[in-house]
């Protein structure tokens, strides 16, 4: 079978983690032959085309495949897009990420490909944005959805979502986890040495947080509760992992305040290096706006760390109150605070969550379960449309 991804960009992040994931899953099965398409990466998330390096026939560039609406470079895309379908003759078109996701499956259903797959990783719309570009978001995603054959999520809140703005039918949905590879996040320590690189003491409390320094990933209200929190436990430090625009911004408001030396910013680290970074934290917090599941959840419960989530999107699938973390209403800097002090200082409660968080992960969240049960609903739509 000849499955053909498409993403827009491949940058450090979950979506494109995800796709890696799964066409190198996928390259390992004989009965599949696999290819993915992508725009150029640029930016300052850092690029996840080098896993490519030793299978470079795995990976084409389509230089006009941009993140930003451009008209010029859109209907250039869509015209080769649709020009590499018809020669190929893929099975399936399995395509990824917002431009990607359009473009893709009109050039997909313009070429005559039987089977159209669109993984719906974080929502296009919602209320993190204004009236007119959810007015045209929600138009191209529900023209995109006339040709496609079936829906992945990531959560079961992107399905609720989608379907709420007459995107699909029920039917045409499947949520299949985000798989990563279990076993570094599983063995994840407390790193002493990476410790003291960022000059965190051996009693300092790490709170992490892991994302692109942007905007709607709630890092100004971690630096908003911060001064309070540190009144109440003054050995906090807050590690930031990530990169973005924003960065040079938010260490400003950091130095404003007075936090320089309780917020440490790591810029860009590379996922494999993930799980060290994990292990030298205590708690790992996710204030994102907007996000279908986010990988740093799991990723995090994974090396037995606890988490707390603004309850957006999916987090309330993997952060169960009680048992994994704590949800917040997203913007309640106050109960935020509350459940930052509590985690903080009680270090059974953290070992607790952090334990039934890691069982909960190690069952749902290998690529291993991704990527067959991907190949179970690929040869479903192969069987179903030669009824």
């Amino acid at each position: 079978m000849r499955v053909t991804h498409v993403i827009t960009r491949l940058v450090i992040g979950g979506a494109q983690e995800n796709t890696v994931a799964s066409v190198l899953g996928l390259r390992r099965r004989p009965d599949f032959q696999v290819h993915l398409i992508t725009g150029p990466t640029t930016g300052p998330e850092g690029s996840l085309a080098s896993l490519f390096r030793e299978e470079p026939d795995l990976l084409t560039l389509v230089p006009t495949l941009v993140r930003a609406v451009h008209p010029l470079y859109d209907c250039a895309t869509l015209l080769r897009l649709t020009r590499m379908f018809r020669a190929t003759l893929p099975h399936i078109v399995h395509t990824h990420s917002g431009k990607a996701g359009i473009l893709g499956r009109l050039a997909a259903s313009r070429a005559g490909v039987p089977i159209i797959v669109h993984t719906i990783h974080g929502p296009s719309f919602g209320n993190f944005q204004g009236p007119i570009p959810n007015f045209l978001f929600k138009g191209a995603e529900r023209l995109a959805a006339r040709v496609t054959t079936h829906f992945v999520t990531v959560a079961q809140a992107m399905t609720r979502q989608y379907l709420a703005a007459g995107i699909g039918r029920p039917e045409q949905y499947t949520r299949i986890f985000s798989g990563f590879a279990l076993a570094p996040f599983l063995e994840a320590q407390n790193d002493p040495a990476l410790r003291r690189r960022f000059q965190i003491e051996a009693d300092d409390i790490v709170i992490g947080k892991v994302s692109r320094l942007f905007k709607l990933k709630g890092h100004d209200d971690l630096l908003a509760a911060a001064p309070a929190l540190l009144r109440r436990c003054p050995r906090l430090k807050f590690l930031l992992i990530g990169d973005g625009a924003w960065r040079e911004r938010l260490q400003l408001r950091a130095e404003s305040l007075g936090l320089q030396q309780h917020f440490i910013f790591t810029g860009l680290v590379p996922p494999e290096e993930m799980p060290r970074y994990l292990g030298i934290m205590d708690i790992l917090v996710h204030l994102s706006r907007r996000e279908g599941l986010p990988r740093a959840l799991p990723q995090a419960l994974a090396a037995g760390r606890p988490v707390i989530a603004y309850d957006c999107d999916g987090a309330n699938e993997v952060c169960l109150p009680g048992e994994t973390g704590f949800l917040v209403r997203p913007g309640d800097l106050d109960t935020l605070a509350e459940r930052l002090v509590q985690l903080a200082r009680d270090p059974a409660l953290r070992e607790r969550l952090g334990a039934r968080g890691r069982d909960f992960v190690r069952q749902s969240f290998s690529i291993e379960t991704m990527v067959e049960e991907l190949c179970t609903l690929y040869r479903q739509l192969a069987a179903t449309r030669q009824k």
